[in-house]
């Protein structure tokens, strides 16, 4: 018996996507608590943003990172590279605020103040005018290119392009004076200010008006490690399932009848919360790392409980012992002040507190001491033994500063004839001066002798400062 070979029908297998392709989300506008605080932070921190670079201060910039000179100008303070202990200061300050607001409520931050996010809702608002809201924008995404279409998606880029370029403008102006920028960029000078007012102003356009939650969702590293300063007693944005499931559509009638309200939950599954959320995720299904607390969800929930007269709370700030223990608002607040807070609370206050100590009682007069080692230990004439250094003085402040110059250490040690022991500084200026000391041949034993400057501003004794060096004796 003989068998026919079996023939073989090829089976088209789809290829299975390596990356999902991204569904652009558009948020529907919501009144209430958080979304208010949401544009009133919006509103603060771009008043200070946009208004700061042009507030003035004794004739100068108030807020000025002056690169090219070095000197880095804080209302009333003067501040040099060699101050940049301040801004290790300030960065640690940050850091540790981020902890503690994180482990009390979790991501406010990115909430709320974040530029990622500030920004995103300002270019929200204006596709909102222009384009219309969430049903509107969608239906112009799904229909043909049409003038009307083309017409919106101008004014809207337009306006972004604006918004942007603005904000290249004013973040550039934080380094370099921007009434003088301004007048370069107006009259098309200095190619690397518009070079860097361009390059931040297509960061903006390009994070606020294309990849929005993608940056809270793949670029920022914070979204990653957040659970990591998460623990079961951290307020975050929940849906209380025990309250809400079984979810289900139901009439302002049934909601009030017992019997449903026991069969069914308080979720009547509108899909609300999804529609306001500005990364798209759906917090029923749980905390995600995607989620940046902006408390959205709380406000549309609330909304709809009050449509359908239930109780507000189904989705709220809540910690996770909290909703498991049924416990009340009052309950949860209270285990605010665990341990772990007041730990962090600790050290950002004594840090906070050493440095406006610091500040305080910081000399503005910097002094920087080199030994030229090309003249160690040489003979002058007389007999004497000299040494040169290089002295680096900087004045911190904005008057002018008549300063004297003594080196104390070794017996008989005082400068060369010809060095000028006084010097004046203008206002900010920072300056080398050259000084040669000179001890009596056979006043000091060979080798190193730690000697000292002292540097004293003749009209202000208060403007003192002591450097330690080394006076070299040769063999």
């Amino acid at each position: 018996m003989t068998h026919k070979p079996r023939k073989i029908i090829p089976i088209a297998v789809a290829p299975t996507p390596q990356y999902a392709p991204r569904r652009t989300i558009h948020p529907r506008a919501i009144d209430g608590f958080y979304a208010r605080w949401r544009w009133a932070l919006v509103w603060l921190t771009q008043i200070f943003f946009y208004g700061l670079p042009w507030l003035q201060w004794g004739g100068r910039q108030m807020v000025l990172f002056d690169l090219e000179a070095k000197r880095f100008y804080l209302f009333g303070l003067v501040l040099y590279p060699q101050d940049f202990i301040y801004l290790t200061g300030l960065l640690i300050v940050s850091a540790l605020s981020l902890f503690l607001f994180t482990a009390v409520a979790g991501r406010l931050w990115c909430g709320f103040a974040c530029p990622q996010t500030v920004y995103t809702e300002i270019f929200l608002w204006l596709e909102r005018r222009i384009e219309g809201e969430r049903s509107a924008r969608l239906r112009l995404d799904k229909s043909g290119w049409t003038l009307e279409k083309l017409g919106k998606k101008s004014a809207k880029h337009g306006a972004w392009i604006a918004v942007a370029l603005w904000t290249g403008f004013t973040f550039v102006g934080y380094f370099i004076p921007i009434r003088v920028l301004g007048a370069e960029v107006l009259a098309l000078q200095g190619p690397w200010q518009i070079f860097w007012v361009l390059c931040y102003a297509l960061a903006t356009y390009g994070n606020a008006g294309f990849l929005r939650e993608m940056v809270c969702q793949h670029m920022c590293p914070y979204a990653r490690f957040q659970s990591a300063m998460f623990d079961p007693d951290t307020l975050i944005v929940s849906y209380d399932s025990a309250r809400g499931e079984p979810r289900g559509a139901r009439s302002k009638e049934s909601a009030a009848t017992t019997a449903t309200a026991t069969a069914q939950g308080d979720c009547i599954d509108c899909s609300l919360c999804v529609q306001v959320c500005p990364v798209g995720i759906d917090i029923r299904a749980g905390l995600q790392y995607e989620c940046i607390g902006c408390g959205l969800c709380v406000d549309a929930c609330d909304s709809v409980m009050d449509k359908i007269k239930q109780p507000r709370g189904l989705i709220r700030y809540a910690t996770p012992n909290g909703l498991a223990g049924g416990w009340s608002a009052a309950r949860m607040l209270r285990r605010v002040a665990r341990s772990r807070v007041l730990i962090y609370g600790a050290i950002l206050l004594l840090l906070s507190l050493g440095m406006v100590v610091s500040m305080a009682l910081r000399v503005p007069l910097r002094v920087n001491v080199v030994l030229d080692r090309a003249a160690q230990g040489r003979l002058a004439a007389g007999g004497q033994i000299e040494n040169l250094y290089r002295l680096q003085l900087m004045n911190a402040t904005e008057a002018a500063q008549s300063l004297r110059i003594r080196a104390q250490g070794l017996p008989g040690l005082h400068l060369a004839p010809g060095d000028e022991a006084d010097t004046v500084l203008a206002p900010t200026e920072a300056r080398w001066v050259s000084v040669r000391l000179r001890i009596a041949h056979g006043s000091a034993a060979p080798g190193s002798h730690p000697i000292r400057f002292e540097i004293t501003s003749v009209d202000d004794t208060a403007l003192r400062v002591e450097e330690k060096a080394a006076f070299l004796v040769p063999r």
